[in-house]
């Protein structure tokens, strides 16, 4: 760990002295924030786990339906009933700041025939089974987008807290040890120097004594 190389001042000490206080606020803050996208995370994950398990059903049901009926129709028959979509719908997004992450959301309106239970080809020359497995694809279209929104989320929020991990990280174990060793280190070459002043008074005290004593009794030197 790299050192800081600072003048051993008592000024110097107090500027450090304020930037540990900041970090230290600064890293309580972060682990609070740090806390709080867990807890967000962990509650996305958990409904994004839930409502995956529930459209992976449903397609399973979908694509059961739709072999099924592949098997029992003429493909060109189920190609010309599929190729033109009847139903239409507008997906809008729109943003929004969790624990300063923005996040998408999704809403889906549906219009026209899309709100309706109604296929776009004819009945007389397909396979109920298309019918039964293209219901259940319409069923899940919403579920869809939740949990494409889901994992948008899960995604960015992983992102923000492997970052204020790392600025956690970096703070608790190279910033502020980093200032308490400066600290530390200006602590101590202030006290030796207090020391040495407190030594060279003491020798100029004893010196001056010693003059003084010398001036009051002369008799004593030429003895």
């Amino acid at each position: 760990m790299a050192e800081i190389r600072v003048n051993p001042t008592r000024m110097e000490m107090k500027k450090l002295q304020g930037r540990y206080t900041t970090a230290r606020r600064g890293h309580k803050l972060l682990k609070d924030k740090r806390d709080e996208l867990m807890k967000q995370f962990l509650e996305v994950v958990r409904e994004d786990k839930a409502l995956r398990e529930r459209v992976e059903d449903a397609l399973e049901k979908y694509y059961r339906g739709f072999s099924v009926a592949s098997a029992s129709s003429n493909p060109k028959m189920i190609e010309e009933a599929l190729i033109s979509p009847k139903k239409e719908g507008e997906l809008e997004v729109s943003y929004r700041n969790m624990m300063s992450v923005t996040v998408p959301e999704f809403a889906f309106t549906a219009s026209g025939d899309a709100a309706a239970e109604s296929f776009n080809y004819g009945l007389a020359f397909t396979s109920g089974e298309l019918d039964v497995s293209l219901r259940e694809l319409n069923g899940i279209l919403g579920d869809l987008l939740r949990m494409a929104e889901l994992e948008k989320k899960a995604q960015l929020l992983a992102e923000e807290i492997e970052k204020t991990r790392r600025r956690v990280n970096a703070l608790e174990y190279i910033m502020m040890p980093q200032y308490l060793a400066a600290i530390k280190s200006i602590k101590m070459k202030l006290d030796e120097n207090e020391r040495g002043n407190t030594t060279r008074l003491m020798k100029v005290k004893d010196m001056m004594l010693k003059a003084q004593r010398q001036t009051s009794n002369p008799e004593d030197d030429e003895e």
